[in-house]
């Protein structure tokens, strides 16, 4: 059997930095430790490193499929997703995955689409229920596995979990919201909180303490940040006075259908992966196991990093280590911080690579229009 192990003297160094509540992050500022709890109740969050009520921090988040073509925009309930993973699909359109954890308010999510195989290694990793409308058939082998928290709008808890509305055309208007999610799980007998082995691991990323927020002083210029999705033209533009970036797509900002309010993130990393086509029909194959490189980009400041899990087994793609935790590093080897906030992961074919472009400013450049 093959498998590759890497990192395994820096996963001990950090297992034994978190034991202290703060400690020096890979950018030489403070980290915080996920596992901190405050007296009144507060918990940090594993999805954004702020702290926030033990209910929410605590209780397994969902990991949700949406729409992303123009007849389905604008969302419902996508601002309240903490992590996005961008990722494209055959025909060369994008499709997200949100990781919600604040939700219970949520009047409505979806539009809710169809599952492909890699993001169930996403989902996976945070640990999540995963909730998705249909699926390619390469993906059935991963949704079947026992310790996927497989919640299909095909299956019979469907009728339990989605509704269709009224106000967009099918397929498009397939949602779901905080009180049928919880009743399907309960139907499905899923678990409510946390994995040990999860917790074990303090979370997914490692956060900047509250008054040290990483700066990239000595990183490129990225005041726009433009991923290389040709079909929905989607770009990011930096907000020095916030200290986010506002996401833009089809030639125009994206915002939630339920605020109408323009979608922000702190954090952004470009996840280059080597695919391959399953077949002549475009599905596509993306390698999320065996690493490679893409780029941090915070505070207006980008770096290169480098991407892998701590152990992958090559011969069983459904083996257990294949779905533990991605970790990005710096160019000196060190696990990066990330600033506390919300994340937008693009997953960016190698072969597109060249596509991404980093601007120091907006007058500089001139993509973004809409097809």
């Amino acid at each position: 059997m093959m498998k590759k192990n890497r990192n395994k003297t820096w996963k001990k160094l950090l297992a034994g930095a978190f034991a202290a509540s703060m400690v020096l992050g890979s950018a030489g500022g403070s980290i915080v430790n996920a596992q901190e709890a405050s007296d009144n109740g507060m918990v940090r969050s594993f999805l954004t490193g702020k702290l926030v009520p033990e209910s929410i921090g605590r209780k397994k988040a969902i990991s949700v499929m949406f729409n992303n073509i123009q007849a389905a925009l604008p969302q419902s309930g996508i601002s309240n997703a903490e992590i996005v993973y961008e990722a494209p699909v055959e025909g060369g359109i994008t499709r997200l995955m949100g990781i919600l954890e604040d939700y219970q308010d949520v009047e409505r999510i979806g539009s809710v689409r169809s599952c492909r195989n890699y993001y169930v290694y996403f989902a996976r990793e945070f640990n999540t229920y995963y909730l998705h409308f249909g699926q390619a058939v390469y993906a059935l082998d991963l949704l079947n596995l026992p310790d996927t928290l497989n919640i299909s709008g095909l299956d019979a808890v469907g009728e339990t979990v989605y509704y269709r509305s009224d106000d967009f055309e099918s397929p498009h208007n397939v949602f779901t919201n905080y009180n049928m999610i919880q009743a399907g799980v309960d139907e499905l007998g899923y678990p409510t909180e946390y994995s040990d082995e999860y917790l074990g691991t303090n979370g997914h990323y490692i956060f900047a303490a509250d008054d040290a927020p990483v700066t990239l002083e000595n990183g490129t210029d990225a005041a726009v940040v433009e991923p290389g999705y040709s079909y929905n033209n989607a770009y990011f533009v930096y907000d020095s006075e916030t200290g986010k970036y506002t996401r833009y797509q089809y030639g125009d900002v994206q915002t939630d259908f339920l605020t109408g309010k323009a979608l922000t993130y702190d954090n952004i990393i470009l996840q280059y992966c080597s695919w391959e086509n399953f077949d002549e029909n475009g599905y596509l194959n993306i390698d999320v196991l065996s690493g490679g490189s893409g780029k941090y980009i915070t505070r207006g400041k980008a770096i290169d990093v480098t991407w892998s899990k701590d152990s992958i087994n090559t011969e069983e793609p459904f083996a257990n280590e294949n779905f533990g935790v991605t970790h990005y590093y710096d160019a000196s080897g060190n696990e990066i911080t990330l600033n506390q906030g919300k994340t937008w992961v693009c997953i960016v074919l190698d072969s597109n690579s060249d596509q991404v472009g980093l601007y120091p400013d907006t007058a500089s450049f001139t993509g973004g229009t809409a097809n």
